[in-house]
């Protein structure tokens, strides 16, 4: 189903969409606008999913154990010497 609504444009948008018609890649300035909404709506979705998973990351992290500043440098200067000795032995 498609409604009919009228919007504003800047000029500099309009002149745009228009080129973008002329030159084939779109049969109209309302497929020009479609398309501009769909990828805004992607765009959102592909946000509001990334924000789900980093808020589900945070909520397992803040549930296990807690390291302070200390003991998470020493864990990784300890991952790193191990990572360069491996090396070294190559």
């Amino acid at each position: 189903m498609t409604v009919k609504t009228s919007i504003s444009l800047t000029d500099d948008q309009e002149a745009y969409a228009r080129s973008l018609v002329e030159a084939g890649q779109y049969p109209s300035l309302s497929a020009v606008l479609q398309r501009g909404l769909e990828m805004l709506r992607r765009d959102n979705e592909v946000r509001d999913a990334e924000l789900a998973a980093l808020r589900s990351l945070i909520d397992q992290r803040r549930a296990g154990a807690f390291v302070d500043l200390d003991e998470g440098e020493a864990e990784t200067r300890a991952m790193l010497q191990r990572k360069r000795q491996a090396r070294a032995r190559l």
